[in-house]
Formats: C-alpha cells, sequence, structure tokens
C-alpha cells in the first residue's frame, strides 16, 4: 500500500530542493504542506512534480488564528511535550517542546509524527459489530445495549469473573483510576493491562527489595552519572529522547556506556564496553561481574552495612559463578567481566538500566533482583547519578500501573485484603458489605468458602488459559466467556496460535480502541465481535505520569475526531447501563455522560496514600506545565515563579494534601536532603526483623530527621509514643479515631496527618528500612539462574533446572514437564525478540502512520551471515521461522552480524498476517494498518514467571528454512 524505495530512498526526493525554496520564499513549511494538498500523501505527491516544468507557486494559507495546545507524546514513557497548532478546531501543525525539561526540544520519528495519530484516516469511525462475517454499523447506544445485555447474561450464568476486562496503559491517570474502580464495580479482579507482559517482574522485583517498584531516579539526572550499565534495552530505538540524556553524561562526564545484550543494537553501537552475552542468561551474567568486585573488595561496606539486608547470602551465591562457570553459561569471557566490574568500581555514581530484555523471562523476577543487588554492593542507590533508572514502555505505563490495572491489586498497591477493600470503599464513599457482595465466591481445596473478592484474577498473559483450560483445573467458578480488549494489542502477546483458537471460542468479544487493532481479524467469528471507537489522548485531556514518576498534564487539542469517544465516557455509559454509575460516580461531576477529569483526580488525591499520588492536585500539575521554562535541566528543580522549589511532574511520592505543598521526590531513597524536601531513606515493607537480624537501618537517615536510626512504619499509635500526636489537628485527630484509632497507620489515614506529622519531625511515614537483597517470600530468596524452559543448552538443565509445574494466577502453569523435553535438535536456533524505532507496541497505531509505515515497510528475522550461508537463505529471502509448540511465520530474511550465530531476532510490532496469510480483507473497509506483516509472538512460546506470571518472549527455539 505504500510507496516503493529505491537503494533505501523514498522516490520523490528529488523534489526536497523545490520544497524548501517555495517554503523559504512563501510560506512556512506546515503551512505549505497543508495549503499545497501534499498535507496527505507527502512526497508521494510531490515525487509526481518532478522535472523542468515545476515551478514554486504561492500557496494558499488559512488566516484562521492559530491557538497552541500543550500535551504528551502518546508512545513511550520518556514524557515528551508536544506543542500542537489548532486552527478553527483542526490541528494543522506541530512542534516538540522547546520549554520541556525532559524532551528539551527533541523528538524521535514516532513523536514527530503524532498528528497523524489523531487525525489519521485508518482509525475506527463508528461503533460496529460482526454480522454473518460483515462489519455492520451501529449506533452507540444499541452497542452499549446489546454489548450489556450479554454480559449480564453471562454473569448470571458463569458469574462476573467470566468477563475479563483488559485495559490499557494509553489510559491517562484518571482512566485508568476509573476503570480499575469500574472492574471492582463490576465484582471481579479479573482486568488486568500491558505492564503484566512488559514490566511486572521489575515492579515485584524493585519493590520486594527496597520499597517501591518504579525507576529510582529520572532521565535527567543521567547527566549526573559517572557510568551507564544497561541491560536489556535499546533506548536508541525504543526511548530514542531519552538517548540524549545518556550522551550528555558520556560526553561533559566521560562517562563509559556499558551496553549488556545478546544484539548488537543500535545502542550498542555507541557504546565503550558492548558485552554480548546469551539470552536468559542475565543472572548469571550480573553474578559473574560482581564475584570480580567481591574478589576485589570493591563492594561499599560501609553502604551495605547500614543500608542493606542479606548481602553475605547474595555474596554466597555469586562465589559459586567464578569466571569459568560464568562463561559457560554466559559466553562472555571472565576477562571482559573484570574489565566491565572494574569501570563500574571505578566510575561511581554509575546508574543502571535496563527495560525489557531484561524482565520478559520466565526467571524475570530474578533478574531485577540481581540488578538491584549489582547497585547496592556498589552503594549506587539514593544518590544523584545512581539509581535503578526503568526505562517504561507506553505514555502511560507507569500511571496504569500505579492505578493498578492488575488482577492482584487495588490502586496504589493496596493489595486485595479486606483492609485494603475498606480503605478504598472509605475513599469511594462505598458500602464495604454492598462491593464485596458483587463478587462471586468458591469452594477451596481446604473445603473452605472463600470470596473471590480477595484472590488475584487471572493476568492477561493467561487470559487464554482461562478461556482453554478444563474448567475443573480453575479456581473460579466458570471460564472465561467474554473479553473487552481495551486499547491493547494481542500480537503483543505470545502464543497467538492458540489464542485465534481462544478467542473463537468465546461468546462475546469488544474491541474498544481508536484503531482496529489485530483482535478484529485475528480469529474467525462471524458473530459476537463489537468495535468501539474511543478518541486518542489528543482528544481529551488529564495527567500522565513518565517513567520517572513525574505527572504532566494534558490539554485538550481537538474534540474528538468521527463518531469517538473519550474511554471515561464510554466507562461511564457501562456503568450507567450496568446499575451502578449513581455509585461508582457519586463524588465526581457527569456532563453529558462524560465524567469531569478534575473531579476524578482530586478522589485518587484523596487515597493513594501508599505511592504519595496525594499531592499532585490538577492545579499544581496544570501550574507545572504553563511554568515548564523554570525547571532546571537536571536537577527538575523549578528556581522561581509560582513552582518555586518544586520537583517537576511533582514526582511520587509527592507527600500529604496538596496544601502541604511537597516538592515530590526527585530521587528515591536519597537521604541528603530532608523528606520535606524530597529526601527519603528505604522503606520499612518487610516487617522489623527477620531470623534474628534487624531490618532496619543502621545509622542511616533522611537529613533532618529527629529520630537517628532506623524506625518502622508510621501509626499513631507511635505518634503518641514519641509524643508528636500533639501536633495533629483536632479534625486530623477525628478521621484518625474513624479509621481504626492506634492501629491506623500513615497508608490509610485519609486525613494526611499522620504523613504531615511524620515529615514535620524529618521522618518519612514508610519508615526507615534496608533494603533486601533475600526476598524469603519469593520461591528464590537469592536469585538464581535457571534455564530457559525452551533451552538451547540440555547440559545446563541438570545444574539449572527450572520450577516445578504449580498453581499460579488461578491457573496450571508448566514449567518442568515442558524443560523435560529436548527440542533443541529440530529447533537449533535460539529466537529472541524487541523493538524498532520506527514503531511502538502492538504496531496499530504506527503502522497506521503513512509518515512512520513508509520507514519500515516488512516483517523481517535477523539471521546471521554464518547460520544464513549455511542454510541457503540470502538477504531479502522469504523464510519459514518454525518453533516447538507448532507455529510458524513467513517473513523476509535480514543476513547481519547484529545476531550472534545461532541467535535470531523478531521485531513484535507487525500483525495481520498470520502463518503465510494476508488478513487484510478481514479488517473493516479503510481501517486496515498501511503495513502489515506476521506477528512475532505467533512464534514465541509458553513460559510465564513463577511470580508474577510475566510472558517469557526473549527466549525461545526455533529453525529457519526457505520459504
Amino acid at each position: 500500500m505504500l510507496r516503493k524505495k529505491t537503494n533505501g530512498v523514498a522516490i520523490g526526493s528529488q523534489t526536497s530542493s523545490f520544497i524548501g525554496k517555495a517554503t523559504e520564499k512563501v510560506v512556512d513549511r506546515r503551512a505549505f504542506l497543508k495549503g499545497s494538498g501534499l498535507a496527505v500523501g507527502g512526497l508521494a505527491t510531490a515525487a509526481a512534480l518532478v522535472g523542468s516544468n515545476v515551478k514554486p507557486v504561492q500557496a494558499a494559507v488559512s488566516s484562521a488564528a492559530v491557538s497552541m495546545k500543550k500535551t504528551v507524546c502518546t508512545h513511550c514513557s520518556v514524557g515528551c511535550t508536544v506543542m500542537a497548532e489548532v486552527q478553527n478546531g483542526v490541528w494543522t501543525g506541530q512542534e516538540p517542546g522547546w520549554d520541556s525539561p525532559i524532551n528539551l526540544g527533541a523528538h524521535c520519528a514516532k513523536g514527530a509524527s503524532v498528528r497523524e495519530t489523531a487525525s489519521g484516516e485508518r482509525r475506527l469511525k463508528y461503533p460496529m459489530k460482526l454480522v454473518s462475517g460483515k462489519w455492520t454499523r451501529m449506533s452507540w447506544d444499541d452497542a452499549i445495549n446489546e454489548i450489556g445485555d450479554k454480559m449480564e447474561s453471562i454473569r448470571k450464568s458463569s458469574g462476573p469473573d467470566s468477563v475479563y476486562w483488559l485495559g490499557s496503559a494509553k489510559f491517562n491517570n484518571e482512566q485508568s483510576y476509573l476503570f480499575r474502580k469500574f472492574y471492582a464495580y463490576w465484582g471481579s479482579n479479573n482486568g488486568d493491562h500491558q505492564a503484566r507482559i512488559c514490566h511486572s517482574t521489575t515492579v515485584a522485583g524493585v519493590a520486594n527489595t527496597w520499597g517501591y517498584g518504579a525507576m529510582t531516579n529520572s532521565y535527567n539526572d543521567i547527566h549526573n552519572s559517572k557510568a551507564i550499565f544497561v541491560i536489556g534495552g535499546n533506548p536508541a530505538e525504543a526511548h530514542p529522547v531519552s538517548l540524549m540524556h545518556l550522551m550528555k553524561a558520556k560526553e561533559q562526564n566521560n562517562a563509559p556506556l556499558i551496553v549488556c545484550d545478546p544484539r548488537f543494537t543500535r545502542t550498542a553501537a555507541h557504546a565503550d564496553e558492548y558485552v554480548r552475552f546469551r539470552p536468559g542468561s542475565d543472572v548469571a551474567l550480573i553474578w559473574g561481574i560482581m564475584w570480580h568486585i567481591f574478589e576485589n573488595k570493591w563492594e561499599d561496606k560501609e553502604f551495605i552495612r547500614q543500608r542493606v539486608y542479606g548481602m553475605d547470602d547474595v555474596r554466597a551465591e555469586v562465589k559459586k559463578w567464578n569466571p569459568e562457570e560464568t562463561e559457560r553459561v554466559t559466553g562472555v569471557p571472565g576477562s571482559q567481566l573484570k574489565r566491565v566490574a572494574k569501570i563500574m568500581a571505578n566510575s561511581r555514581p554509575g546508574t543502571f538500566i535496563w527495560c525489557m530484555g531484561g524482565t520478559q523471562h520466565t526467571n524475570g523476577n530474578n533478574n531485577t533482583r540481581a540488578y538491584c543487588a549489582f547497585q547496592l554492593a556498589l552503594g549506587n542507590m539514593g544518590t544523584a547519578g545512581g539509581g535503578a533508572n526503568i526505562f517504561r514502555g507506553h505514555d502511560n505505563v507507569q500511571g496504569a500501573t500505579d492505578f493498578c490495572i492488575l488482577s492482584h491489586s487495588l490502586p496504589g498497591y493496596y493489595g486485595l485484603s479486606a483492609g485494603a477493600w475498606k480503605h478504598w470503599s472509605r475513599v469511594w464513599g462505598e458500602d464495604y458489605n454492598w462491593i464485596k457482595a458483587r463478587f462471586a465466591s468458591m469452594k477451596g481445596k481446604d473445603g473452605k468458602t472463600k470470596s473471590l473478592m480477595n484472590q488475584k484474577g487471572i493476568p492477561v498473559s493467561r487470559w487464554i488459559d482461562g478461556v482453554l483450560e478444563n474448567k475443573a483445573n480453575i479456581e473460579q467458578p466458570d471460564n472465561l466467556k467474554a473479553m473487552v480488549f481495551w486499547g491493547h494489542a494481542p500480537n503483543s502477546q505470545t502464543r497467538m496460535k492458540e489464542m485465534k483458537v481462544a478467542m473463537e471460542k468465546l461468546d462475546l468479544m469488544v474491541v474498544i480502541d481508536p484503531y482496529p487493532t489485530v483482535s478484529a481479524v485475528l480469529s474467525d467469528k462471524t458473530d459476537g465481535v463489537y468495535l468501539l471507537p474511543s478518541t486518542t489522548q489528543f482528544e481529551t485531556y488529564g495527567s500522565v505520569t513518565a517513567s520517572n514518576r513525574s505527572l504532566q498534564w494534558r490539554e485538550k487539542v481537538i474534540e474528538p475526531s468521527f463518531d469517538s469517544l473519550p474511554d471515561h465516557t464510554i466507562m461511564y455509559k457501562f456503568a450507567k447501563k450496568f446499575g451502578f454509575a449513581d455509585r461508582m460516580f457519586r463524588q465526581i461531576k457527569v456532563t453529558n455522560d462524560e465524567p469531569l477529569i478534575e473531579d476524578v483526580t482530586r478522589e485518587f488525591n484523596s487515597g493513594m496514600w501508599t505511592i504519595g499520588y496525594t499531592g499532585q492536585s490538577p492545579e499544581r500539575l496544570k501550574a507545572h506545565m504553563k511554568n515548564q521554562h523554570v525547571f532546571d535541566r537536571t536537577t527538575l528543580q523549578a528556581v522561581g515563579s509560582e513552582v518555586d522549589g518544586d520537583y517537576y511532574g511533582l514526582p511520587w511520592p509527592c507527600w500529604g494534601n496538596p496544601e502541604m505543598k511537597h516538592p515530590g521526590t526527585p530521587l528515591l531513597y536519597d537521604t541528603s536532603k530532608p523528606v520535606a524536601e524530597g529526601g527519603l531513606c528505604f522503606r520499612a515493607r518487610f516487617g522489623v526483623e527477620h531470623e534474628g537480624n534487624n531490618l532496619l537501618a543502621e545509622g542511616s537517615y533522611p537529613v533532618g530527621s529527629e529520630i537517628k536510626d532506623g524506625y518502622p512504619q508510621f501509626t499513631m499509635a507511635m505518634l503518641k509514643k514519641l509524643g508528636w500526636d500533639k501536633d495533629l489537628t483536632a479534625k486530623e485527630k477525628a478521621a484518625i479515631d474513624k479509621v481504626a484509632g492506634d492501629k491506623t497507620n500513615w497508608k490509610v489515614d485519609l486525613s494526611g496527618g499522620i504523613q504531615r506529622v511524620a515529615i514535620k519531625h524529618g521522618c518519612a511515614p514508610f519508615g526507615n528500612a534496608k533494603a533486601r537483597v533475600k526476598v524469603w517470600t519469593f520461591p528464590d530468596p537469592i536469585p538464581l539462574h535457571r534455564e530457559p524452559l525452551y533451552t538451547s543448552r540440555r547440559d545446563l538443565v541438570a545444574d539449572y533446572p527450572t520450577y516445578s509445574d504449580r498453581m499460579a494466577y488461578r491457573l496450571p502453569t508448566l514449567y518442568k514437564s515442558i524443560q523435560d523435553v529436548d527440542h533443541s535438535k529440530k529447533f537449533p536456533i535460539i529466537l529472541t525478540s524487541g523493538r524498532l524505532v520506527e514503531y511502538e507496541g502492538g504496531g496499530d497505531e504506527t503502522r497506521s502512520n503513512p509518515w512512520l509505515a513508509e520507514l519500515q515497510q516488512d516483517m523481517f528475522v535477523e539471521i546471521n551471515t554464518f547460520d544464513a550461508n549455511s542454510k541457503g537463505i540470502r538477504n531479502g529471502a522469504m523464510v519459514w521461522v518454525a518453533t516447538p509448540e507448532g507455529a510458524r511465520i513467513k517473513v523476509m530474511a535480514q543476513v547481519t552480524e547484529r545476531v550472534a550465530k545461532g541467535v535470531a531476532f523478531l521485531p513484535f510490532h507487525f500483525g495481520g498476517h498470520m502463518e503465510g496469510k494476508d488478513l487484510r480483507s478481514k479488517y473493516p473497509q479503510g481501517s486496515d494498518p498501511y503495513v502489515l506483516g506476521e506477528s512475532a509472538n505467533t512464534a514465541m512460546t509458553y513460559g510465564y514467571d513463577v511470580v508474577t506470571q510475566m510472558q517469557e518472549s526473549k527466549c525461545s527455539l526455533c529453525e529457519i528454512e526457505l520459504a
């Protein structure tokens, strides 16, 4: 569907000089393109003009006034500001935000073309349903009523857990919060979103190490780094604008860049030290580096003594990973790892960056905890230039995770205990027993009846098994019967061949999205599928959380296009259909079925005490966006103006209520400044002792603390013991008494009084403890290397076996039974996957964008030159990539040294082909993306992290043959 390229250059490039001259003489580029009709078709139209008859002409320029709207890019998590130019309600141009302290006037290819996301012709335009295999237009009222009736019927026959609510990292914070609240009111924990399959192992691993499961520092703080360690991440393609922050440290500090990756990426091309290692051996690699750190006594002994628990146990495990064993498992020579260890030891503070290459493994939680142990050993935590800089994927995947569009927690990581539900019932002004009655219950194996209200739901990674697994083996009353894909790309999930079968078994499938997604075409269903057009984030407004925990406020750029509706409006319509809208929105103003975003912000401000989403009022966030120019480009602290002293975006935790004016916390666990000014210590989340050992910090505390040692989390009883309860107001005391009196802690005190008083005395409300590198509540308390389920190294299975099969998140989960079967002879090549700079996520939006689609038109597999030559495969040839579970995909071969011998790489942004079959004809007319291709995840196989059920998409096996 797109223009052909010649020698890698788009046809029509000869006209670039003509365009330049014309715009230079008459109008600017955007006005010229708009007036000349080149805005759609671009250089394809210009190509027809090449020749001697081409002459510059005066472009017709609209005289309408231009209004500027400030919004945030909807692609990755860097949080780049976009300045949108609007005339007569039409988005006519854009520029990067030059005042933004995050993107500093820069954009990547995706950010530079976001106008097309909102204005694109391939969008869903009105509600539709499949009738005898044909897409048929319908009204919103009919769609809501039909879908609602079918869901109520399923609820009555199979229970509320048979409807699955799959949400989105594309929601803004307010929509994320409402969506989690929505399926709580529906009466199920069967809801989730993309974070499960991108960074769930990060959140679990990091939160269980030092308290919070998020990026500890910021992109900007990397300016202070003396060394940069990147593993399983490719920021040059996945987070392009972030690379300028890395390069600043490299240039101004002479900071060495170390990149550890099985593939020589565009980021690796910038590295001072590139470490190629075998996919799936991250723990072995990290322990192999730490072997040299401990052997040479390069660790920070005083930091460990004061602030770390369990390092001796890590030391004992690391001792096994001498250079010989490390090389046997990872393929990396000990001499290189010693060099890496020495660089990191001699260049402190060093930052540690990771992405999905480290998380998407059956061993993912062990990987992320090993990364944390590495930084703790070097004393690189809680300091500028150090930290665990976890680069998240989608624009609001951090916020959607914080609001817990998850199957195992309520907003703010409160969990699912009765106490958590009672807290949120108080916030919502709801009757706890009414909410409880909405949930199903069932008998457990012990014969006792339990409410599913307190049980983890099925994660998105496993919804396929929720449909296909034998009902008797599932820990809920019935199988999944209905799926709601709300802003989700199904091709971002593994096992797509089984997914197709699962979709066809569903009674009801609902897709809510600005674009139809692969969900619309993957199955062969002819009825029972609905497509509902939601707006993009440029057609609504609200807050969004970047990877560094900063919140930014988007303005609405344009009104909803076509017949699309904002996500929160659709939520309200469904709540009204189900009869609980008046209860769910009792504290939120609703006009024409649209809940007021600012009221939603204020409601979550009143309840998100655990992670400090309480101080960021709409007014404070809007003031930050208005005054972007006053924030320092490295520290992110404002100098002067109405926001003086604040950190940009009030990064959480922003303690207390908005009136307390906490500035936000730019660096987690930084004891060099008072808590009231953004300082912090490690969280006391795991008790005060373990096996007789002290878990509280020893002689370490934030500047200004009146307690000069470690201490547990604050409660009313603790305030009384310290004599600080006298600092509470009468109103605060009454609110505390109403919750649980002396037992009320800092997380459930709706007045914020306990937090306010603790901070007044220089203390962190959540206590002051040691980080723990020994997580005794996990299957592997100390991170262990375990071979992938589909491993090519059968010689290592006996030494490093996987787990036994077990139940997890309501479902049987396989480990040993898969690993026991040797597939390595028939499928000898390791298969991994990753991102491209041109596309994002499942690719539906970006492959529907002509400016991006032109750049990468073919799905491909990277294959090493040796492997290709051995199989008679030439560059550009079509090949079949087959995997052990019976799937195969037809793609173009890219013969390259980027991947090692015996390793192949697939980008995961493509969809619309299935095992060689083109599905373009199945899309609603005019909504098919410009570029289609096989999905990498059709080929990727079974495998899930033992703690979070993260999918394994970075290490499987395959065979590649000429098509």
